[in-house]
């Protein structure tokens, strides 16, 4: 492994950093809005999952209680 002087990596880190592309404002704001929306239709297709898979539970605990 090669031996990087403290220099020379705060150097290339600097380079680095400067390559990479930031976000605007809007393109934060979109993504946190599409996460929010994605995140409550996941929320409401697990509840009705959930109250479908609870529904036949109980109609077949009733056909044999």
């Amino acid at each position: 492994m090669a031996v990087t002087k403290p220099l020379h990596f705060i150097q290339q880190v600097r380079a680095e950093v400067a390559k990479v592309v930031w976000p605007t404002r809007r393109e934060v704001m979109l993504t946190t809005v599409m996460v929010f929306i994605l995140a409550a239709l996941t929320a409401v297709f697990f509840a009705l999952v959930d109250i479908v898979i609870r529904g036949g539970l109980q109609y077949v605990l009733n056909m044999f209680g």
